[in-house]
């Protein structure tokens, strides 16, 4: 086990325009606003490359951290790097990935989501299994990252065996 590993503190992801995702957190997910920093980027040296695995002439503009809910913090980071990727990783590719977020009522958020015009994908799955009490389904983001709403109110079938 690594040592002093007590939780999860932060989910640091890249976005296209940090305003576009600011408005989305803030106002359709909820989330709340903490502090932005930057910019970041050294000219002289590989800094950025030697710390962050970034080109080392990347310069990251600004940095938003915001909290969703009572403890997700997220580190929305806008970048500007001369070999800089645009395509989104799906969930199938290497370095794919997603951010669920727990709610109480699935079918109340997913029709909020639709009523924004946010695109959700499908219909809500109930899980098997040992998910079994679960139910998901993933929404895009406007950037296109994806994210997963997951409700478990009587909670999931490994819980209770357990």
């Amino acid at each position: 086990m690594l040592p002093g590993l007590t939780r999860l503190d932060h989910i640091g992801f890249t976005v296209p325009d940090l305003d576009e995702a600011t408005r989305f957190l803030v106002d359709v997910l909820g989330c709340e606003y903490l502090y932005a920093l930057g910019p970041y980027a050294s000219s002289s040296d590989d800094w950025m490359a030697e710390h962050l695995g970034v080109h080392p002439r990347a310069v990251m503009r600004r940095l938003h951290f915001f909290r969703c809910g009572d403890q997700a913090v997220f580190e929305v980071f806008a970048y500007e790097a001369p070999d800089q990727g645009s395509a989104v990783p799906r969930n199938s590719d290497v370095g794919g990935h997603h951010v669920a977020l727990y709610v109480e009522d699935l079918d109340a958020a997913v029709a909020y989501l639709r009523e924004r015009g946010v695109r959700v994908l499908g219909d809500p799955t109930t899980s098997r299994g040992p998910s079994e009490g679960q139910r998901w389904v993933y929404f895009l983001a406007p950037w296109g990252m994806q994210f997963e709403l997951v409700s478990y109110p009587g909670g999931k079938a490994f819980f209770r065996d357990r």
